[in-house]
């Protein structure tokens, strides 16, 4: 199956400015997470897409495809879907969204989300680690309850599933998984994505997943055994990537 990675880069995030152009390890955040999924080598081409001419340059200049995309998104997907509904990349059938923001986004996520789409197990693919204690509680943390066969049933900043026997660890260890925010999709999915309304428990809980997963589409749901590493939204966050650059870049 023939794979596109986009890589949404919106300049106008307001926790910290002009984000997608600030420096991690000396190059531009959009410009590493690029790296990252070009190191990976799982997609056949990968394009960032952005309403920003100065990022579009940054990525070009760094040797990154890149393409300009409308304004007016109000979503990372939205901005995905405008970049796949080109008809040069129409051959692509399956299109992998990694966020801007996530510079230390794990290549197996990739992949195995990937694969739940490319297999045709399911339209959307996304994937979860098991969820430690201090963040099951975290509205910060999204939380996923799948079924037994993968399929996402809930996502939710709430502690899901509620564990009325706190003590029983095996329970936590097993069924608290905390979501990753990567998404796979074929392309009639991701198309009827974005034209679907908003939810209103999208609205309630601010996840758009729930949007098409309300709507009946089906999310496969993959459990990855890796540490998570947090993405980037503020002036901490990114103090502490750059911190932790050359042990990431060099485990």
């Amino acid at each position: 199956m023939r794979t596109l990675a986009v890589i949404p880069a919106r300049l106008g995030a307001t926790r910290l400015p002009r984000k997608p152009l600030r420096l991690l390890a000396g190059r531009p955040l959009v410009v590493q997470v690029w790296q990252r999924v070009k190191d990976a080598a799982v997609a056949e081409r990968i394009v960032v897409a952005t309403d920003s001419r100065e990022v579009a340059e940054a990525a070009v200049a760094a040797g990154a495809e890149a393409m300009m995309t409308s304004p007016s998104h109000g979503s990372g997907t939205e901005r995905v879907a405008e970049v796949a509904g080109q008809a040069e990349f129409s051959a692509f059938d399956v299109i992998v969204n990694i966020q801007g923001d996530e510079p230390f986004v794990s290549r197996r996520a990739i992949i195995e989300s990937a694969r739940l789409v490319g297999g045709s197990r399911f339209s959307i693919g996304t994937a979860a680690v098991i969820a430690t204690p201090d963040i099951l509680r975290d509205p910060n943390v999204v939380k996923v309850v799948a079924a037994d066969d993968g399929r996402a049933m809930y996502f939710s900043r709430a502690a899901v599933p509620f564990l009325r026997d706190a003590d029983d660890a095996e329970l936590q260890r097993t069924c608290v998984w905390q979501h990753i925010g990567i998404y796979a999709y074929d392309r009639s999915a991701l198309m009827r994505w974005v034209q679907l309304p908003p939810n209103p428990l999208e609205r309630i809980e601010r996840l758009e997943q729930l949007r098409p997963l309300l709507a009946g589409i089906p999310i496969g749901v993959t459990l990855i055994d890796e540490p998570v590493r947090p993405g980037i939204d503020t002036e901490e966050d990114l103090e502490r990537a750059n911190r932790n650059w050359t042990a990431f870049t060099t485990g």
